[in-house]
């Protein structure tokens, strides 16, 4: 597991970016001399694994720097906003989708020298309530996969999120906990 760093509460803040703030601080070593050290923080993000009747829906999603890749909807968590309200907002701006099922199914920090969560939701039973609103520096459409093709391409490292690879590569290696994985995404299906 790697190592976590918590900016300490005496880090001075020493720049202010549009998505990252650096900060700095004093740490003794342990011969006694004292080092700077440095981290950054941004804000937390959500992914939302959508579930609409028998499929999840992923984003095929393009952005200006970036060449088009499968995607979870989601984004980025505004300052003082929970995050399952930052779930509920992105997968109705990105898709035009509500549901009134949620469930968190994990959340990962980041390790060493980034201050960030990174929080994964399950919506299931969307439905289309309006047209999607996205940011005018992305083009997302939606693709609706099977649950064997969602897990396929997740594990092949088709659909970004490192994290979630990982969850569901032990998964596999577990298939009563994948079955129950399925399940959660699924509960009709029991």
């Amino acid at each position: 597991m790697p190592m976590k760093m918590k900016i300490p509460p005496q880090a001075k803040r020493v720049f202010k970016g549009v998505i990252f703030d650096v900060y700095q601080w004093q740490q003794k070593m342990y011969d006694g001399s004292e080092q700077t050290f440095e981290s950054l923080r941004r804000p937390d993000s959500v992914q939302v694994i959508v579930i609409q009747g028998d499929h999840i829906l992923i984003a095929n999603e393009e952005q200006p720097s970036l060449s088009a890749a499968l995607a979870f909807l989601g984004g980025r968590v505004d300052e003082g906003e929970e995050p399952l309200k930052a779930a509920q907002r992105e997968l109705l701006e990105e898709s035009g989708l509500v549901s009134s099922d949620w469930e968190l199914f994990k959340s990962y920090e980041y390790a060493s020298k980034l201050e960030f969560t990174v929080y994964y939701f399950m919506a299931r039973n969307c439905t289309k309530v309006a047209e999607p609103a996205s940011d005018p520096g992305e083009k997302i459409t939606l693709k609706a996969v099977t649950f064997e093709e969602f897990i396929d391409l997740v594990v092949q490292g088709k659909i970004h999120g490192d994290y979630l690879e990982r969850e569901v590569l032990r998964m596999k290696l577990d298939p009563p906990k994948l079955e129950a994985f399925r399940l959660k995404l699924f509960p009709q299906q029991k």
